[in-house]
């Protein structure tokens, strides 16, 4: 039974953009792994888990490989363990009965490898959820009232804001640089490459322990530039400055992600840190 030739090129389609979405997430987590800088350990034996206590931890981790011609350690997965404790993860890499392992116990024997090692962070559970946020969770765009008394706009948060607990991050669209336009074609239109999508830049990451998300949120962005104390004097002054808008100028687009996380987690790890890392720049609101 053929499948018609529209259909299979969709799927064909669709699971390469999952696989190089999956791709992007893996450099991601290698990423973060070579930004703090750990060693690779040997894989051995299966004390090593043991004596590591990993039965209950949450982690990065990274397996690498080296072979006989080349000694430099490449990688050939990584992962954040946020859902199973790590020491189980791992020990589903080097059993041969698991399909992780078999791949590569059929690398060692082959010779296509020589050594296997491994390396780990570990992670509390509310850096987990931070690293959730960055790499599962669609930003949300904040929409504006039209100018009101001149040149004053309104930001409109959307419904379906949690009353819980959890983390959230704001960012704005930073439109890419326009290249000067090179001496247009003869054939005009054709030959124009496209336009880069802009970029959201991440600019503050707010923790809603005390208060919740919704709380949080509506004092960001309806508080009316009222300071709330000098952690939020930052970002409260760029939102509200935001607003200001000269005649026929459109404001900043922001937008919001949000994770919820149960209160007794969040004051655990270093979750500006670590969405820094993750993102690779510093948060411009957050000092």
């Amino acid at each position: 039974d053929e499948m018609p030739t529209t259909k299979r090129t969709l799927k064909i389609k669709q699971e390469s953009s999952e696989d190089s979405q999956k791709r992007d997430v893996m450099q991601n987590i290698v990423q973060i792994l070579e930004s703090v800088q750990l060693k690779w350990e040997l894989f051995q034996s299966w004390t090593d888990f043991s004596r590591l206590h990993l039965s209950n931890k949450l982690a990065i981790f990274g397996i690498g490989y080296n072979t006989r011609w080349k000694e430099d350690i490449r990688y050939h997965y990584a992962e954040i363990s946020s859902q199973v404790p790590l020491g189980k993860r791992l020990r589903e890499y080097f059993n041969s009965e698991k399909p992780e392992g078999r791949v590569i116990m059929t690398r060692v024997q082959k010779m296509n490898w020589k050594n296997v090692y491994y390396k780990f962070l570990e992670i509390t559970i509310s850096e987990a959820r931070c690293l959730e946020l960055h790499m599962e969770i669609d930003w949300i765009p904040i929409a504006h009232s039209k100018p009101t008394g001149g040149n004053v706009v309104q930001y409109l948060l959307p419904g379906g804001i949690p009353k819980s607990p959890g983390l959230y991050a704001i960012g704005y669209e930073e439109c890419p640089p326009k290249a000067p336009s090179p001496e247009a074609p003869a054939d005009g239109d054709a030959a124009r490459a496209p336009a880069e999508s802009p970029r959201i830049v991440y600019c503050y990451l707010g923790i809603a322990e005390v208060r919740t998300l919704q709380q949080c949120l509506f004092l960001h962005f309806q508080a009316n530039g009222k300071s709330l104390g000098k952690e939020w004097g930052g970002i409260n002054g760029f939102l509200s400055q935001n607003c200001l808008v000269e005649p026929g100028v459109s404001p900043k687009s922001v937008y919001i992600k949000f994770v919820e996380v149960e209160r007794d987690f969040l004051s655990a790890g270093s979750l500006v840190e670590c969405l820094e890392k993750a993102i690779g720049y510093p948060l411009k609101f957050n000092n």
